[in-house]
C-alpha cells in the first residue's frame, strides 16, 4: 500500500519547551491511522503542523503529501489539497443552520448571491452520506453533540476531503453515538478516504485502526500494524506511559465507616418544561471512606441529579431531603451546599469548572476565598502558598502556579478543578465524569487521588460513562435509568452485564449485602 503522507523528523519548539522532537509518521493511502499518547505528548501539535495551523518555517522537518513536498502557510493551503482537521472543540456556529455551517466560507453562490436551492440540495446529499436525517435548515444549536460531530464530517466531505483528521472525536459522545461515528469512519474508509484518529479510547482504536503510532514526550515511540502485529491495549498503554500498567485501577481496601450523606425521595422537574419530571424519587447514601458509583446511559439523569443536589444548580420544583451525619441540611444554594460539606466536580471542566483565562493560583482558591482573605481582601501571598501546596500534592505538571489553566493539558486541568474543591474541605465529593478526555496515565493519577480521599474518610460519589472504571473503583454502584435509581450492587456483585440488564429491564433490585444501614 502506497503512502499518502510522510512526516519526517518533525521538530517544533515553543519558548522553553520542545513539543515535538524528530517525530516521524507515515500514513498509507486509504487506511485509518490512530495516534495515541498521553495529554501533552504532542499529538495535537503534530496535527497542527500538518494542517498549517503552525505554518512552514515555524518547525523543522519535512512533510511529503501525495508524493510532493508540502509547505503550508495556513489551514487554507492544506484544505486545498483535501487535508481537513476536525478539532475536539467543534468549530460550528450554533445560531446558523446546518447548511450555512457546512458551506460557511465555501458558499454556493453566483455573482455574490447564495444559491439556497443548490446549497440545500447539496446539504441533503451530504447529510445522507453521514447518516443524518435532519432538514438542512435546522439550527446547529438544537443538535446534540453526536449530531454536531456528523455535521463537521459532512462539512469536511463538502471540501472533497482526501485526508480526514479527527481529534478525540468520541470524547463527548454517548456509547451509541460513538459506535455510529466509528461505523461512519469505516464506511468512509471503504470509499477511499484516508483518516487519522487521535483517541484515548483504546478499544475504539483497536476496532477501526489499521495502524497505530504512539507518541510519548514529543517523540515517536512505536508504530504498529493491527493486521500483522500482536496489539493489545496493555502494549499500547505501556508505550504511552513508558511503564507497565497491568493494574489500571489502584487497589484500595473496602472499609465503609459512619453514614455521611443520605438523599431521600429526591425529585426534580425540567427547568423549562414544567410538565417533564427529570428525577423521580431518587434515594441513595454514602458512608465515610466509600466510593459510590452511579451508572447509566447518556440522558439517564445522572448529571441532573448531581447538579440539583449541589445548590439546586439544575431544575425546578425540587423536593426531597439531604442529610449529613443524620441531620437534614440546606443545599438550596451553592454556598449552602458547600457549607454543608458538599463539593461537585462538573463534567464540563472548561465551561463550568474553570476560568480558563485565569491562573492556577486564582482557580485553586475560587471555592473558598474566605480562607485566603483578611477583612474581605484576598491575600496574594496566601493564595500563592495554597496553590503551590496543591500543585505539589496533585502533581500538576507546570513550572508555576501563575500559568493560565487554558495552557494546561486536560489531565492537569482536571487536577486544578479537584484542587479547587478539595480546598473547600468537603466531606462528600460528587465527581461527574472525572476522567473524561484524559489519557491513561493521568487517569491513574486521578484514581490514586480518589483512593487517597477515601482513606481520609471522605465520601466520593463517582458518575462515569465508562463501566470498567466504575467496576474498578467503586465499593457500591447505583444504576440509573430515565431519572430513577433502578438498582444497587456491591462491588462483588457488579458486572457490566448485570448493570445493563438493570437498565434494560428497569427493575429495582434489593439493596446489596452490606450496603444497607
Amino acid at each position: 500500500m502506497t503512502s499518502l503522507l510522510e512526516m519526517c523528523a518533525i521538530t517544533k519548539e515553543f519558548p522553553g519547551v520542545k513539543a515535538l522532537d524528530n517525530v516521524n509518521l507515515t500514513v498509507a493511502r486509504g487506511e485509518i491511522h490512530a495516534i495515541c499518547g498521553e495529554n501533552g505528548a504532542g499529538k495535537s501539535t503534530l496535527m497542527k503542523v500538518l494542517s498549517g495551523v503552525y505554518p512552514a518555517g515555524t518547525y523543522d522537518g519535512e512533510i511529503r503529501y501525495d508524493g510532493q513536498t508540502a509547505q503550508f502557510a495556513d489551514i487554507n493551503d492544506s484544505e486545498e489539497l483535501g487535508i481537513i482537521i476536525i478539532h475536539q472543540e467543534l468549530a460550528l456556529v450554533p445560531l446558523l443552520s446546518i447548511a450555512e455551517n457546512i458551506f460557511l466560507g465555501n458558499e454556493r453562490a453566483t455573482k455574490g448571491v447564495v444559491d439556497w436551492r443548490e446549497t440545500f440540495r447539496m446539504t441533503t446529499d451530504l447529510l445522507d452520506k453521514v447518516g443524518l436525517s435532519e432538514p438542512p435548515g435546522t439550527l446547529v444549536d438544537s443538535l446534540g453533540v453526536g449530531k454536531q460531530q456528523l455535521v463537521e464530517i459532512a462539512k469536511a466531505l463538502s471540501k472533497d476531503v482526501k485526508l480526514l483528521i479527527l481529534d478525540e472525536p468520541t470524547a463527548a459522545l454517548s456509547e451509541h453515538d460513538s459506535q455510529a461515528l466509528l461505523d461512519l469512519m469505516l464506511e468512509l474508509k471503504a470509499q477511499g478516504v484516508t483518516q487519522i484518529i487521535i483517541s484515548h479510547k483504546l478499544n475504539e482504536v483497536r476496532r477501526v485502526a489499521d495502524s497505530v503510532t504512539v507518541i510519548r514526550d514529543g517523540a515517536t515511540v512505536s508504530t504498529m500494524n493491527t493486521r500483522t502485529d500482536d496489539i493489545t491495549e496493555d502494549r499500547i498503554v505501556r508505550d504511552m506511559v513508558g511503564r507497565d500498567m497491568s493494574n489500571r485501577y489502584p487497589p484500595r481496601p473496602h472499609r465503609a465507616g459512619e453514614m455521611l450523606m443520605e438523599v431521600e425521595d429526591w425529585s426534580v422537574w425540567h427547568p423549562e418544561h414544567k410538565d417533564r419530571q427529570v428525577i423521580r424519587n431518587a434515594s441513595f447514601r454514602v458512608r465515610a471512606g466509600e466510593v459510590v458509583g452511579i451508572a447509566g446511559l447518556m440522558g439517564s439523569g445522572r448529571t441532573e441529579l448531581a447538579m440539583s443536589i449541589f445548590g439546586r444548580s439544575y431544575g425546578q420544583n425540587i423536593s426531597g431531603r439531604v442529610k449529613m451525619h443524620g441531620r437534614e441540611v440546606d443545599t438550596s444554594t451553592v454556598g449552602r451546599a458547600i457549607e454543608s460539606g458538599l463539593a461537585y466536580v462538573t463534567e464540563d471542566r472548561k465551561s463550568l469548572g474553570l476560568i480558563l483565562e485565569e491562573t492556577i493560583q486564582k482557580n485553586t482558591t475560587l471555592a473558598n476565598l474566605p480562607s485566603v482573605s483578611r477583612n474581605g481582601i484576598i491575600s496574594e501571598g496566601e493564595e500563592t502558598r495554597v496553590a503551590e501546596r496543591y500543585r505539589q500534592a496533585m502533581n500538576i505538571r507546570t513550572p508555576s502556579v501563575f500559568q493560565k489553566v487554558m495552557n494546561l493539558s486536560g489531565g492537569n486541568q482536571q487536577k486544578v478543578v479537584l484542587s479547587k474543591w478539595l480546598f473547600s474541605e468537603p466531606e462528600v465529593l460528587i465527581l461527574d465524569e472525572p476522567t473524561r478526555g484524559i489519557d491513561v496515565g493521568a487517569k491513574f493519577e486521578i484514581y490514586n487521588i480518589i483512593n487517597s480521599l477515601s482513606e481520609q474518610g471522605k465520601g466520593v460519589v463517582m458518575i462515569s460513562s465508562e463501566m470498567p472504571e466504575l467496576l474498578g473503583m467503586c465499593d457500591r454502584i447505583y444504576v440509573m435509568n430515565e431519572g430513577a435509581l433502578v438498582g444497587e450492587l456491591s462491588a462483588a456483585e457488579a458486572s457490566q452485564e448485570r448493570i445493563m440488564s438493570m437498565i434494560v429491564t428497569d427493575v429495582v433490585d434489593e439493596p446489596a449485602m452490606g450496603a444497607a444501614e
